[in-house]
């Protein structure tokens, strides 16, 4: 069995500076077999549940599609997912739409593909959306999405459990269960409590996630009772590993008594530690407040300290071994938000520098953006010896290409 958690120094630093020569920076190099020998751990300690990749963590075509010929159906949480999934190669009936506030044309596209698919569960978390599906003809598989009340993880944007923008209010479920199975075909219940979560949360999770049992038994008559995700993975170098048995078997006593399958649906834990993020430093600039090093990548290539304040251990590859000197990591951005860390020890940084992050590869790629006409990092899958480019480099040329296809240019 694998180490339970890829850390940064973990990775063959020669061979992430010859990617950085051979492909530019920044870039995402994704570790396949990381990413398989993940889910071997996940599935192996969950032996008794339904495991399904919540595809929203990393939605590339080569990340799900590992993911699927390792055995994970794929847990969508939008339209754009499912077609995602679909061009990855998934069979539609292997999949999972869980919507939140569908846009009209993202339920126009889930209907359109159960028309063809009855095997699809669709999973609502409002009554209107009960209706809006009713109104499309649909009339199959449901799950409905509950708001247990109780939210973990690593940061109050993620502790989805507790927020009233997620699932029925625990209270309303059994009502709405009854009068949903007079118009569709329900099929199960469905939470995701919150994300990072590690084994100091598992108390906390196992109260929400229990809460959750003892409804699924009030409503009764099931298939499956779906606790999301949210199993974290240590972002920094001294976090130690979730302990995924102790996990495991919390969720096998909380689900003891329940007469339906257990279903999961692993995001992060699966395909965070196995991403890192090169880029080249090309500024040094020495302040009376800190040592600010410049880089090629920012808050549009990985935005998560921006927007979760998360800390990324961050490795000097091409000189690690010199005394390290408190920095200040960031990018090209015009923003005071477009820093990686601040006042960090760091092997001292140096122009040209090859600077790699870890931890990236959940909610890295998938939320890179064009803010600043920045072109999107390219992304190397490596597997074995094997490398292969899975994701190219945006161009100056890519920034402009829907408004020159809406205009007409060549």
């Amino acid at each position: 069995m694998t180490p339970p958690v890829k850390r940064l120094a973990d990775w063959d630093g020669d061979r992430l500076e010859r990617l950085a020569e051979a492909h530019g920076t920044p870039l995402y190099v994704m570790d396949h077999d990381r990413i398989r020998a993940n889910y071997a751990r996940f599935s192996e300690a969950f032996d008794f549940a339904h495991v399904m990749y919540a595809a929203k963590a990393n939605t590339g075509r080569a990340v799900v599609r590992t993911l699927y010929d390792a055995g994970a159906d794929i847990e969508c949480a939008a339209a754009g997912e499912l077609y995602r999934a679909i061009e990855a190669g998934v069979a539609p009936e292997d999949l999972q739409y869980t919507a939140v506030n569908p846009p009209a044309g993202d339920l126009d596209y889930a209907v359109d593909l159960w028309e063809d698919t009855p095997e699809l569960t669709i999973t609502a978390g409002a009554e209107m959306t009960l209706d809006r599906l009713e109104a499309r003809g649909f009339d199959g598989r449901l799950a409905l999405r509950v708001n247990p009340g109780i939210g973990t993880g690593h940061h109050e944007k993620v502790a989805t459990g507790k927020d009233a923008k997620f699932g029925l209010p625990y209270e309303e479920v059994e009502a709405v269960a009854e009068a949903a199975r007079e118009r569709f075909d329900l099929v199960g219940l469905h939470a995701h409590v919150g994300s990072g979560v590690l084994s100091g949360d598992l108390d906390d999770h196992e109260r929400a996630l229990q809460r959750v049992a003892d409804l699924a038994e009030r409503v009764g008559d099931l298939e499956f009772v779906d606790l999301g995700g949210g199993f974290g993975v240590p972002y920094r170098p001294d976090e130690e590993p979730l302990d995924i048995e102790a996990a495991a078997e919390m969720v096998r006593r909380v689900t003891a008594d329940l007469d339906a399958t257990v279903a999961l649906e692993p995001g992060r834990y699966l395909v965070a530690d196995a991403g890192a993020l090169v880029t080249r430093v090309n500024t040094i600039k020495e302040t009376p407040e800190t040592r600010v090093v410049g880089v090629d990548a920012g808050l549009t290539s990985m935005i998560r300290p921006a927007m979760f304040d998360s800390y990324h251990h961050i490795r000097n590859v091409t000189g690690g071994d010199r005394e390290p000197v408190e920095s200040s990591v960031g990018g090209p951005l015009c923003t005071s938000a477009d820093v990686f860390c601040t006042d960090r020890p760091i092997p001292r940084p140096e122009a040209d520098d090859l600077l790699a992050i870890g931890n990236v590869g959940a909610y890295g790629i998938n939320l890179a953006s064009q803010f600043h006409s920045q072109p999107r990092p390219g992304e190397v899958a490596i597997e074995g010896d094997n490398e292969r480019v899975t994701r190219r480099r945006e161009t100056f040329e890519d920034l402009t290409r829907l408004e020159d296809e809406a205009s007409g240019a060549e």
